[in-house]
């Protein structure tokens, strides 16, 4: 079959572009990125077991994937991410995210291909507990806009009923190595505090809080179980290898970097809540994360090893 993975230079998507050759139904893969981010060079070396062609579009662009032919899947990474910066960039995340959004929902109409549509964990606001795909709509009130356009993008799915086969996946915070690595999220972002001996920031309230953590090879074991179990049943999933506290998540890099220091920090999102996020659902169907966090604080230390 063949797939279309737009974002393809970001973290999550330079890990399974990597990887597409373990997935052996994808003979052919088309790989989109607007480049914006000047990650250029995650396409190089790779291996090509898989064949892959690059293309530069910016989906904003209704036209963008005009001419692409015979997709029979299209994997939608592409989007502004960074959750704590959005709130200064509100007005472009909405119009990049949510323009990106419908033409890619388009094209998947028009050409019958099913879509795997990432969504977060962050829709989720339950102040204890643990909470899951079928938690009251009270607690689906995400705090910042990042992940309100997430929520947005499940709505407007779910109102197509069956006009698209697509899965939704709620992804927790992404932790691990990729040639698209990014360090604004919390585990990545504490590695490389640590490696240059830097004062690791917590967000005030945020010490003994948890929330959901999704390692890259699960993210990974996530799309390859979709594709090859045809797996499209128009439906809303967790996708979480373990929650952790803030403070558990220091713990385990300090394993590595004996003299962390933690200083606390004010951030425009709301810290005062807790929550586990339950996998069950998923685990039902048959795919069971449980990557072992340790591993990728390890190896993102290691990448980092030459900082000071």
């Amino acid at each position: 079959m063949n797939i279309l993975i737009t974002g393809a230079c970001g973290h999550i998507g330079s890990y399974l572009v990597e990887n597409l050759h373990k997935i052996k139904k994808v003979k052919k893969a088309f790989l989109i990125d607007n480049l914006e981010s000047n990650r250029l060079d995650t396409l190089f070396n790779y291996k090509r077991k898989n064949k892959i062609e690059f293309f530069k579009r910016d989906l904003t662009d209704p036209e963008s994937l005009k001419g692409f032919k015979n997709i029979n899947i299209v994997i939608h990474l592409a989007s502004m991410t960074n959750a704590a910066k959005s709130f200064n960039l509100k007005k472009e995340m909405y119009s990049n995210n949510l323009n990106s959004f419908k033409t890619v929902v388009d094209f998947c109409k028009k050409n019958q291909a099913k879509l795997i549509h990432v969504s977060t964990t962050s829709v989720y606001t339950k102040k204890v507990g643990l909470v899951d795909e079928k938690c009251e709509k009270k607690y689906l009130r995400p705090q910042s806009p990042y992940a309100k356009i997430k929520l947005l993008e499940e709505k407007i799915l779910k109102n197509l009923g069956k006009k698209l086969k697509y899965n939704t996946f709620r992804l927790g915070t992404i932790a691990g190595v990729s040639k698209g690595i990014r360090f604004h999220t919390a585990v990545n972002n504490f590695c490389l505090s640590a490696a240059l001996g830097e004062n690791i920031k917590v967000y005030k309230t945020a010490l003994h809080q948890f929330r959901p953590y999704l390692s890259l090879g699960d993210a990974f074991k996530l799309f390859k179980f979709a594709i090859e179990e045809n797996f499209y049943e128009n439906d809303v999933y967790n996708v979480v290898s373990n929650n952790f506290t803030v403070n558990e998540i220091i713990k385990k890099i300090r394993k590595h970097r004996k003299n962390i220091k933690i200083s606390y920090v004010h951030s425009p999102i709301m810290n005062r809540l807790s929550y586990h996020v339950s996998k069950k659902k998923l685990s039902v169907k048959g795919l069971y994360l449980n990557s072992n966090l340790n591993r990728d604080i390890a190896n993102t230390l290691n990448l980092l090893r030459n900082l000071k």
